[in-house]
């Protein structure tokens, strides 16, 4: 394996023991508080943003140890961009039925 691989997934490696440390110490914290987070999470008004905020701590910091997981798993994601193949075949021309005609008796 040549030595920047090996580099990259040391990185990699660290950076997902911290950052699973640090999502496991946020769930801690928030199930070890549960009662104030729910007197401030549900006061409504200005802390109506605290749920939100949380949810995106929590959504980064889970990101970050995931993706730095699989980084140093091995697997990475496509560089290449996807192309979707367009069919050689035209699609089948819709006929439109044609409006009846009005009899008035």
């Amino acid at each position: 394996m040549p030595k920047l691989a090996r580099q990259k997934k040391r990185k990699a490696l660290k950076g997902a023991i911290g950052f699973g440390i640090f999502s496991a110490v946020l769930y801690l914290a928030v199930f070890a508080n549960q009662g104030t987070v729910m007197t401030y999470f549900t006061k409504g008004g200005v802390y109506g943003a605290l749920p939100v905020l949380t949810a995106f701590i929590f959504s980064f910091v889970h990101g970050a140890f995931t993706g730095n997981f699989w980084s140093a798993v091995g697997i990475e994601a496509s560089k290449k961009a996807t192309r979707v193949e367009i069919s050689a075949t035209k699609p089948k021309k819709r006929v439109r039925p044609r409006p009846r005609a009005q009899m008035n008796a």
